[in-house]
């Protein structure tokens, strides 16, 4: 059997290495939704696809993942008044997200990491981790590439907090990833409102310990949000390198990780009795 990345490319026979090897489950989850008038709906599933790839040339030898197909459509209701967002409702997303997770348990595969590009899919994927350990006993961590910030000194204090949303971070990463998808001519700087509600008010926020429900144009009209004028490749491939070596040290640590032990799954392993 070849060291293989995707799920797909693996034979049935063959998932019982990879149970004994004790192989992280990766589930990519991103969106198909607005990006402004600059960068395509393909968005956050384009950067999650791109990342994977990196993270497969990055893993070291004998840290062994496996990644199932990335989930192209999620939560994405913020984003709905726009043409071309797909959504689906949270319960489909926990039903469909936890039937994966099922399927990795089937196969052997007791750790998994949820891995997300899209921040409105962030609460969904809380609560099917937290099933599937109930569940099933199961390790399974959650985490955002973003999470894992980016080169020191590479991007302004204001840029990073405000520009959450097709701005210079995830501009730059499209002109690494998918140069050819990015509509040069429309890169601007999208003011962010929740700037303006900091200044304007003590408590009220789209986002913190009092948070206002709000959809994109609540946030910018132009559904984007930072200054997209500033991307470019070069700063894409620096972020890049740095969110996948944190990738690389956290699954170490899961590797390393040996969970407290729960009662009887009610799933059973491949290959053993029911």
């Amino acid at each position: 059997m070849g060291d293989h990345f995707y799920w797909e490319e693996y034979t049935a026979q063959e998932f019982g290495r990879l149970a004994a090897e004790d192989a992280i489950a990766i589930l990519p989850i991103a969106a198909t939704e607005q990006h402004g008038p600059h960068l395509p709906v393909a968005t956050d599933s384009a950067i999650a696809r791109g990342m994977l790839e990196r993270l497969a040339r990055a893993l070291p030898e004998g840290l062994r993942a496996v990644v199932l197909p990335v989930q192209q459509v999620g939560k994405s209701n913020e984003h709905i008044r726009s043409a071309g967002t797909l959504t689906l409702p949270p319960e489909v997303l926990i039903a469909a997200w936890t039937a994966l997770g099922e399927g990795v348990h089937r196969a052997g595969l007791r750790k998994m990491v949820i891995v997300n590009s899209h921040g409105g899919n962030n609460q969904v994927m809380d609560i099917v981790a937290r099933a599937l350990r109930e569940k099933l006993d199961m390790m399974v961590v959650t985490t955002q590439w973003n999470r894992f910030g980016v080169p020191e000194g590479s991007v302004e204090a204001d840029e990073l907090r405000w520009g959450v949303h097709a701005g210079l971070v995830e501009t730059s990463l499209m002109m690494a990833f998918r140069p050819d998808l990015v509509r040069h001519d429309q890169l601007r700087d999208f003011p962010s409102a929740s700037a303006r509600l900091e200044r304007d008010f003590k408590h009220l926020r789209l986002t913190g310990k009092h948070n206002m429900a709000w959809i994109i144009q609540d946030v910018n009209a132009d559904g984007a949000v930072g200054n997209a004028s500033g991307g470019s490749a070069e700063l894409g491939e620096r972020i890049v390198a740095h969110q996948v070596a944190g990738m690389v040290e956290l699954l170490r640590e899961i590797a390393r990780y040996t969970p407290v032990p729960g009662p009887s799954a009610a799933v059973p392993r491949t290959g053993e009795p029911a």
